[in-house]
């Protein structure tokens, strides 16, 4: 008898089900000897042994199903080692409940902080496999994750829908997008969308630049501008802050979000009518696009392969098209960001859209990871070289432009 434990952990987002659904028809396609105990709520479910068994017809008809069959909850990684207010000890809880099924392996759903404790049960002797889950497609070694395209078809929808009414009353819009550390999702979304200013973590704006490309904008007879905004888009002034002194700040910003504090600054700035649209969590919601659907089948067939050869300890993740194993402890920890000097940034430069900085002028300042809206949490050394290398070498071409 298989026996395999399956639960979806942090924030929900579409085509959660299409990938269990994958993970249990592959198994079933190969053996009929199956338990599958679904574990409610995420970690919360097996910590507290919260689970029901699952036959493969209650993964019939999901494909298409958003949110999770099983429930979700978020259980910081940091607090996995704190005793719950009964004095349990969630960790061991945890194992117990593993043991005391008798598990085979463990499947785990979830995005960053779900991957930290999944490697810590790995660690702790447990056979996890992992798939990839977040709209913010930050995760470390893996090109895609599930919930990125369907996050950006919403966006981009609500971006497509602004433009009308921006138009009409010439007015400057500012549409805030998840993305609190990266901004893949505000990046593509702006790009699809056809924003003429996008603002994201990575690449610390200056309101000033923004001011001008407004005011630009309306020089060139175009009465209207909108912004496609990371809700982690930084200034550059804060982008300088220590990680304590931004936290500070943040605390007592009298802002609800960045997006009320560009419009006032924008305002300010140029004169110009600003309005603000937040799609929040319709970006996770609804039914997921072809694109994760397939991607979802993929990495929970992928799951299941790896389930039927005792394949553990890995995430599975896609890399030029391919399926891939990636080991637990590679991902734990790491983000993804974008990269200020890719070449979908350079391009969407080419195209006319505006990152808020000063990047095409002579007396262009370094484009980079800011360390209180986007630090890494492990790998920092390597982040630290690739850094230096990079302003190593856009010093050479400062130097160099400066001899002609």
């Amino acid at each position: 008898m298989l026996r395999i434990g399956m639960l979806t952990s942090g924030g929900d987002c579409q085509a959660l089900n299409a990938a269990m659904r994958g993970v249990v028809k592959g198994i079933f396609s190969a053996r009929d000897d199956v338990e599958i105990y679904g574990f409610q709520d995420g970690y919360r479910g097996l910590i507290y042994s919260d689970f029901h068994m699952l036959t493969s017809r209650d993964f019939s008809g999901i494909l298409t199903r958003g949110g999770t069959i099983l429930g979700t909850s978020r259980q910081p990684f940091k607090l996995m080692r704190v005793p719950d207010e009964n004095g349990l000890d969630k960790v061991e809880a945890m194992k117990h409940t593993y043991h005391k099924l008798s598990l085979d392996c463990l499947v785990i759903l979830g995005g960053n902080g779900t991957h930290k404790t999944a490697n810590l049960l790995r660690e702790e002797g447990l056979n996890v496999i992992t798939l990839p889950k977040t709209i913010d497609n930050d995760l470390w070694g893996t090109e895609m994750t599930f919930g990125f395209q369907s996050a950006v078809d919403v966006a981009t929808d609500t971006i497509d829908r602004i433009h009308t009414t921006a138009t009409s009353h010439s007015r400057v819009f500012i549409i805030e997008v998840m993305g609190h550390k990266v901004g893949h999702v505000t990046l593509h979304a702006g790009i699809a969308g056809g924003a003429d200013i996008v603002l994201i973590p990575e690449i610390p704006y200056d309101i000033d630049v923004i001011a001008d490309v407004i005011q630009g904008r309306s020089a060139a007879g175009k009465s209207f501008t909108i912004l496609a905004v990371a809700e982690g888009a930084i200034s550059r002034e804060d982008a300088k802050l220590t990680k304590k002194e931004y936290k500070e700040k943040l605390a007592n910003r009298k802002y609800p979000s960045i997006a009320y504090e560009l419009a006032e600054q924008i305002e300010k700035a140029t004169g110009k009518e600003v309005r603000i649209t937040v799609p929040g969590h319709t970006q996770r919601g609804g039914s997921p696009v072809p694109y994760d659907r397939v991607f979802s089948s993929r990495v929970g067939a992928k799951a299941a392969d790896m389930i039927l050869n005792g394949q553990y300890g890995y995430m599975v993740g896609m890399k030029r098209g391919e399926t891939v194993m990636v080991p637990l402890e590679d991902v734990a920890g790491k983000l993804k960001f974008v990269d200020p000097d890719c070449s979908l940034i350079k391009e969407a430069r080419m195209v006319g859209i505006s990152f808020g900085d000063r990047e095409d002028s002579a007396d262009s300042e370094e484009a980079a990871v800011p360390e209180t809206a986007a630090e890494p949490e492990a790998g920092t050394k390597k982040a630290k070289k690739e850094k230096k290398a990079k302003k190593d070498k856009k010093e050479k071409g400062r130097k160099a432009k400066k001899e002609k």
